[in-house]
């Protein structure tokens, strides 16, 4: 059964909350199927699926795109669509464009940083909103810990707090110390998910190349559950041998068309 916003915020202090990202529809039917509440189909796609160096280069029609596929996958679970960068200049722009994410099958939208009037226009429009602070990809000049120092932490923690005031029903605290997390979780109403923001938040979310150990570089917080880079080389390197010794298509019985 699909979750709703009030649902997500009901779990906040009973049972976490965990969230993985997915970009295409057998991944998504996958995640469905082991009954993860909630998927984001977030912009780190433009780096981890589409070969960017920045998830900058993300479009709407991207974002579409990949919400789409992920909706046709896992038509029962709640999935987040990224705003991605630029398409939240202003509040009427970014309405057009939580729009569309909707039509393509999202269910509520993210966004990056207390941006409260936009925030607060697209819930007034029906648009469930889930807010993102602490490190902030899209504008961010590197992507070390942030939240260290007490005037940056203040910041963060007075961002997460204006973000539920504007009306977003979560919020995604990435990459700031534990103990900052831990404090801004107590502090707001809504669930907090975490991504290298320690155990404290109420859920976690996990880029699921990161999970899948899919790629050559993975962020230091993450964590593998298997390496599947590894078995795509095997993979890759035992159909080679088999199409040069002509094992294959050889060994594979022949489709006739016939009972």
């Amino acid at each position: 059964m699909k979750l709703n916003p009030q649902d997500f915020v009901v779990m906040k202090g009973a049972r976490p909350i965990p969230m993985l990202t997915a970009y295409n529809c057998p991944v998504a039917r996958s995640i469905e199927e082991a009954e993860v509440p909630v998927i984001l189909v977030g912009d780190t796609v433009g780096m981890v699926e589409m070969g960017f160096d920045s998830t900058r280069d993300v479009t709407i029609e991207h974002m579409e795109y990949h919400i789409g596929a992920v909706r046709r996958g896992a038509k029962e679970t709640h999935i987040i669509g990224d705003l991605p960068y630029g398409t939240d200049v202003d509040p009427e722009t970014a309405l057009t464009n939580a729009q569309r994410l909707i039509r393509a099958g999202a269910d509520s939208v993210k966004l990056e940083g207390a941006n409260v009037q936009v925030i607060r226009h697209l819930v007034e429009h029906n648009i469930p909103v889930v807010g993102h602070t602490g490190l902030l990809p899209q504008t961010a000049k590197n992507f070390k810990q942030v939240g260290r120092s007490s005037e940056e932490a203040t910041r963060i923690l007075n961002d997460a707090q204006a973000i539920e005031d504007a009306g977003a029903f979560m919020v995604v605290l990435e990459h700031i110390p534990y103990s900052l997390a831990g404090e801004i979780t107590k502090a707001l109403s809504i669930p907090t998910i975490g991504i290298g923001a320690g155990p404290d938040c109420d859920g976690q979310v996990l880029v699921i190349n990161d999970a899948l150990g899919l790629g050559d570089y993975w962020p230091p917080f993450s964590k593998q559950y298997a390496y599947v880079s590894k078995t795509v080389l095997k993979v890759a390197n035992e159909f080679s041998r088999e199409v040069g010794s002509r094992k294959f298509p050889s060994n594979i019985i022949q489709f006739t068309g016939t009972n």
